[in-house]
């Protein structure tokens, strides 16, 4: 179905891969910061992580909304409604912040509640009471600035929570009709729940002032994304503003969690939440988080409960259809020709045959995605560009698959057949498995200065296992393989890894090894500094200790890749290679000023190739500060030399980042870069520029819109060798919580100076697209989306730009639960 992913043959990438990060080829990991300070994921609302130093959100912005005034007949007969309420609430909330230890028994429900966003269920007079008390950022554990006062209680078949949020100025608050997973930047509550309570996987579920849900999966082994937005739950939520904030009503089926079998009282941990972003971005919680704490999850509460929870039957069925027509033609002014036509229907069965193991299948899967892919620039880059995963059948589920190397990248598996997925925990153990057959898998062909893919021309089946033992709280030990065969073609991944933490100290370890059999279509692609062996076997390992407390982060790893080791179900592109780095960072935290965190960051890398060959040498500084209007500003500072076709050149460059919100409306950023850098394609260092321009904005309730701009520009030789720029731009109208149309825009040009090249270059290239797409969505598995896309390019050989792709798209689900 690749008319669906409409990318117009554009080179692209996923969110994570933007320029910023891009600027150069340096595969370091982030250093490690306490876990609390971020309660989003990156591109879903949360922290920009750029070269190890954090930002504040980026992706959808946000507004001030006054809430209207209700007649005063009206508003007279609410409080007497819920009169009786509001008195409870009052008697029973904690009234010492001091004083206050969250935790406690959840009590069973007696009578029904309606998730309407009103608090007046006579049920809700017996539930477990609990306040959003701590500042726990920017504040160190402070009181709240805002009052939360949140009611918990469960029935047979699901847990519910009621969040009565008071503000001291309603009109402040910040709630826009968005999009699933998309109102991070809005005031919002939230539920984060530990179900098996040992601080390993968990559940955030997110609500905003008008219901709109966000949920994610918080995995605390996973040091690079600890919170992944992919998981969509079945759940329900309902918000209203109210004349003293805002109320919040949530229902969590049973059988959407996993937790102990066994039917007994049950011991979860649970964090209460409450983002309150104003001047500065308040994350407010229902416990304590020591700064020097490494693990938000450990510092939860514990509550007990939920005795005889039940899944029910626990099986849904979705069958999908997926229909669509493409069109496209080689040069203007020619009649356009059709593609075949596209009808494809699909059928994902899921079932939870106990409460700690899911199954799911599907055959004939519809694997295409609806909304395109973040344009990239694909210039002075030697390496293949990552795209993110948006598919749900490898989404959900995903982090049971993580390990410190990237053995597992599911977007190789392009074209499936049928899969099937088993994850499930019990007691200690976790596990995973996927099996596929792909009709058409690629390969990503390493090397130690580039990358690129091929299509593998030959199905081929798949198969992925992961294991993981927590022998205690503090040390866990795994096991992961991934395998694909096809005809005359093998690829197999084996290995093993640890992980170690006790208090600010984590210990981490990984060793692979894996065999490999390529067709000579592939093996004629390998002559280059790894030669070109049909069978190539090799090892990899990795090994890092992390140390974390308040005011310091520490980092010191070292990996070596064999030239043999082929990982083609992951993202592994550069290969033949050991590296080193060491790095630290300081922290300053100046509570109740204007600037109320700096920091300091320093490391220092270097790169052999497997023959001693030097590829690279850095060391890089930065400082950070965070300020008013949730404003963050970094500078930073790199030297390097960089090994590039049998020369060493010398790399220098320095570049500003900062973002700001004047108001709950609009975010504005740019990113400043200037630097002597090399011209890859030239085999010559000159002197480079990039200027990016980015944010979003608010009109109304349900429009918004983002745009990032990037140029580029090298000079050298008393010339420009090239510029280059891209545009992403988009709005989106949310109508309502189900319906929302989204348009998209993208565009990219590169021109070159043929004079300062010695071989024949392409001169000028440039295309854009366009995308239109609405969507109805009942649910996460229930929806419908229907689209219509354009495209236009042109380059040496067409100087004319010209409209060459155009396609039209429906897809339906539907999720069905007998």
């Amino acid at each position: 179905m690749a008319f669906v992913n409409m990318s117009f043959g554009i080179r692209t990438c996923g969110t994570a891969s933007t320029a910023r990060d891009c600027a150069s080829l340096r595969r370091t990991r982030p250093t490690r910061r306490p876990c609390h300070w971020s309660c989003k994921p990156p591109g879903a609302g949360a922290h920009r992580s750029v070269n190890n130093f954090e930002t504040t959100p980026t992706p959808h912005g946000e507004r001030r909304l006054k809430p209207l005034a209700p007649k005063k007949l009206a508003l007279t007969a609410a409080l007497l409604l819920c009169a009786p309420f509001a008195q409870a609430q009052q008697a029973a909330a904690p009234a010492d912040t001091a004083a206050y230890v969250p935790g406690g028994r959840i009590p069973q429900l007696q009578g029904g509640i309606a998730i309407d966003g009103k608090l007046d269920d006579a049920a809700w007079a017996n539930a477990l009471v609990q306040e959003i008390a701590y500042d726990i950022q920017p504040g160190d554990n402070t009181p709240a600035p805002a009052k939360t006062t949140v009611r918990i209680g469960y029935t047979a078949d699901a847990i519910y929570f009621a969040f009565h949020a008071t503000d001291p100025d309603p009109s402040q608050i910040r709630a826009h009709l968005r999009d699933r997973d998309a109102a991070f930047n809005d005031d919002w509550v939230g539920v984060f729940m530990d179900t098996f309570n040992d601080n390993r996987r968990g559940y955030e579920l997110i609500v905003n002032p008008y219901g709109v849900q966000a949920d994610l999966i918080r995995d605390e082994t996973n040091t690079n994304n600890q919170e992944d937005a992919s998981w969509d739950g079945l759940w329900e939520s309902a918000g209203q503003l109210t004349a003293e904030g805002y109320d919040v009503e949530i229902r969590i089926p049973f059988s959407t969690l996993r937790f102990p079998t066994g039917g007994g009282e049950q011991t979860w941990g649970i964090s209460l939440f409450r983002n309150w972003p104003r001047d500065k971005r308040h994350q407010l919680t229902s416990h304590k988080v020591p700064r020097d704490s490494n693990c938000f999850q450990c510092e939860w509460g514990k509550y007990q409960g939920m005795a005889g929870a039940q899944q029910g039957r626990n099986l849904e069925i979705v069958p999908t259809l997926t229909m669509g027509k493409p069109q496209f033609r080689d040069a203007a002014g020619e009649s356009w020709k059709s593609g075949d036509s596209s009808i494809e229907p699909g059928l994902d069965v899921s079932w939870a045959p106990s409460p700690a193991m899911t199954l799911n299948a599907t055959i004939n899967p519809d694997f295409s995605q609806v909304e395109t892919d973040q344009l990239q620039l694909d210039v002075n880059n030697s390496f293949a560009l990552f795209y993110q995963e948006k598919r749900p059948f490898f989404l959900e589920g995903a982090d049971y698959f993580t390990s410190q190397f990237d053995v597992l990248y599911t977007r190789q598996i392009a074209d499936p057949d049928f899969g099937a997925r088993v994850t499930g925990r019990n007691g200690g153990n976790t596990y995973g498995a996927i099996l596929a057959r792909d009709a058409a898998p690629q390969v990503l062909i390493p090397g130690t200065q580039g990358s690129r893919f091929r299509a593998l021309d030959e199905k081929a089946n798949v198969a992925v296992a992961r294991y993981r033992h927590d022998i205690s709280n503090d040390f866990s030990l795994g096991a992961i393989g991934t395998f694909r065969q096809g005809d005359d073609y093998a690829n197999n991944v084996a290995g093993a890894d640890a992980r170690w933490r006790k208090g600010a100290h984590t210990v981490t370890a990984q060793f692979l090894h894996s065999q490999s059999e390529y067709p000579a279509a592939i093996v004629d692609l390998y002559k280059n500094d790894l030669g070109n062996d049909a069978t190539p076997s090799g090892d990899a390992w990795r090994t890092q200790y992390s140390f974390s407390n308040r005011n310091w982060n520490f980092d010191a790893w070292h990996e070596e890749i064999d030239p043999g080791f082929r990982a083609d179900l992951g993202f592994i592109g550069m290969v033949g290679y050991d590296k080193s780095l060491l790095g630290g960072q300081r922290m300053w935290y100046r509570d109740g000023k204007a600037f109320e965190r700096i920091s300091l960051y320093a490391d220092w890398d270097v790169t052999h190739r497997f023959d001693g060959q030097l590829l690279e040498r850095e060391f890089e500084a930065q400082v950070g500060v965070n300020g008013p209007m949730q404003s963050f500003m970094r500078l930073h500072g790199m030297t390097r030399v960089a090994y590039w076709k049998g020369r060493l050149f010398d790399e220098r460059y320095a570049d500003l980042n900062a973002n700001f919100r004047p108001n709950g409306k609009l975010q504005l950023g740019a990113y400043l870069q200037s630097g002597t850098m090399i011209d890859r394609d030239a085999n010559k260092t000159g002197h480079r520029t990039m200027v990016e321009l980015y944010g979003n904005a608010n009109i109304g309730r349900g429009l918004a819109m983002d745009w990032d701009v990037i140029r580029q520009r090298m000079t050298r030789d008393g010339g420009t060798a090239f510029t280059a720029t891209v545009v992403n731009a988009g709005g989106s109208w949310q109508f309502d919580p189900r319906q929302r149309l989204r348009l998209t825009l993208q565009g990219s040009e590169v021109e070159r100076n043929q004079a300062l090249y010695a071989q024949t270059i392409n001169q000028t290239a440039r295309d854009w697209a366009a995308q239109v797409v609405y969507s109805y969505k009942i649910n996460p598995r229930t929806a419908l989306y229907t689209g219509a896309s354009y495209g236009a390019f042109m380059d040496d050989d067409n100087p004319d730009l010209f409209g060459n792709t155009r396609s039209v798209f429906l897809k339906l689900s539907y999720g069905w639960q007998p």
